[in-house]
């Protein structure tokens, strides 16, 4: 569902008379349906650049990403914009909202982009928040004013509202307290048995210990860049 072949990725620093920092290469990567793979490797190694260069935040210098039968590196767009609607779910480590929408509206929002009728999808969206502990009497009111672990599942409920067929997970579980940690892990089983794949970064060890099928140190991909 998600493979990477020879992905190569370099930076551009215009301030410095356009030097280019190379900081991957030569890397390669499957995630079949049903598998969740983690990202290791020290800080900085660059588990975040490439989950941006999946997710179409970042433009890769060469190679592929396909997803879904898209390649992202050549892909317009229109294309990656589609892609995110139906098939590539992201749940990052921030919540970014549209200040005053209310919380059910900013959950149920990827259901009703994709044509769901709103009373389904407002329906899947107060599921995940009663399951993710969010009080009722907050969910007409605007994320934006919640503290951060509220905010953060709110953006977790937000990212598994529609059975995205591919999922990409940056630290869903980090300043969790351990009822919606487990919650969350439930989540992200549920997707691998529907068949998802996913691919995301868990600096959880218990966590990535149990939802990981493997790990990929992406550490491997820069090797002898420096050389």
């Amino acid at each position: 569902m998600i493979e990477i072949r020879n992905l190569s990725k370099s930076f551009t620093l215009h301030n410095q008379g356009g030097v280019a920092i190379p900081v991957m290469a030569g890397a390669h990567l499957r995630v079949d349906h049903g598998e969740c793979v983690g990202l290791v490797g020290r800080s900085g190694a660059g588990k975040s650049t490439l989950m941006r260069m999946v997710y179409g935040n970042y433009l890769a210098g060469g190679g592929s990403i396909r997803i879904g039968g898209l390649d992202v590196v050549t892909a317009e767009p229109r294309e990656i914009l589609a892609l995110r609607r139906a098939v590539l779910g992201h749940v990052s480590q921030f919540l970014r909202v549209v200040p005053r929408v209310p919380t059910l509206e900013v959950v149920a929002e990827p259901l009703l982009r994709l044509g769901t009728p709103a009373p389904q999808a407002r329906a899947r969206a107060a599921d995940l928040l009663a399951r993710l502990n969010i009080p009722e009497r907050l969910w007409a009111l605007s994320p934006t004013t919640f503290s951060g672990g509220e905010q953060q599942r709110v953006n977790i409920a937000r990212g598994f509202a529609h059975d995205y067929p591919a999922l990409l997970l940056d630290e869903p579980t980090a300043s969790l307290d351990a009822q919606n940690r487990e919650v969350v892990l439930c989540l992200i089983e549920e997707a691998k048995a529907r068949g998802a794949a996913i691919l995301g970064i868990f600096h959880d060890e218990g966590a990535r210990e149990r939802v990981c099928d493997r790990l990929v140190d992406v550490t491997g991909f820069t090797r002898g860049l420096a050389a």
